[in-house]
């Protein structure tokens, strides 16, 4: 499924950073594939080391992740709602918030990896199910107006970011330390 990019205008421009992170070709094998490249680059990983933050104040790679699977199910929701063309406002979240209650120290990397899969693979199974109408349905998150199209990039934007940070920020500097 190669899916059209959205245009300025379909989403806020705070996230057009993780739009421009999606590459050109099949939307569902980029999202599979993001799949398998977070889960083939974190599973090494002990759970002592998944505990790492790269300086003081940072979220560490379990909390990164968790972030990762929260912000994801939040997207997929607001996608699901505007795709079945509910024009109720939704509200935004407070990412930090959810990390202080998210208490991902308490689990494993492992656990953390099965919560993404299966996060992943509901947010595919959403995706594939959309007709060519909900694509361009509009509604309003976060005060802002964006459409299913864009949520969907974000989606994938947003994975490839906190991805980048892990492997030029965290993973460098915890096989230095």
């Amino acid at each position: 499924m190669t899916q059209n990019r959205p245009q300025k205008g379909d989403y806020a421009l705070y996230y057009e950073n993780y739009i421009a992170l999606v590459p050109s070709g099949d939307f569902l094998e980029i999202l599979q594939q993001q799949h398998r490249d977070l889960t083939r680059l974190l599973s090494p990983l002990t759970d002592q080391q998944a505990e790492f933050r790269y300086a003081p104040g940072k979220w560490s790679i379990k909390e990164v992740l968790g972030h990762i699977n929260d912000a994801e199910r939040i997207f997929s929701y607001r996608l699901l709602r505007i795709a079945r063309g509910d024009q109720t406002p939704l509200a935004g979240f407070e990412q930090d918030g959810y990390i202080e209650a998210g208490n991902f120290s308490a689990r494993t990397l492992d656990d953390l990896l099965r919560e993404f899969s299966a996060v992943r693979e509901a947010t595919v199974a959403l995706i594939r199910s959309l007709d060519d109408a909900a694509w361009l349905r509009r509604g309003v998150a976060s005060q802002k107006e964006v459409t299913v199209t864009a949520i969907a990039f974000v989606i994938a934007g947003h994975e490839r970011h906190h991805r980048i940070i892990l492997e030029e920020r965290y993973l460098p500097a915890l096989a230095r330390s």
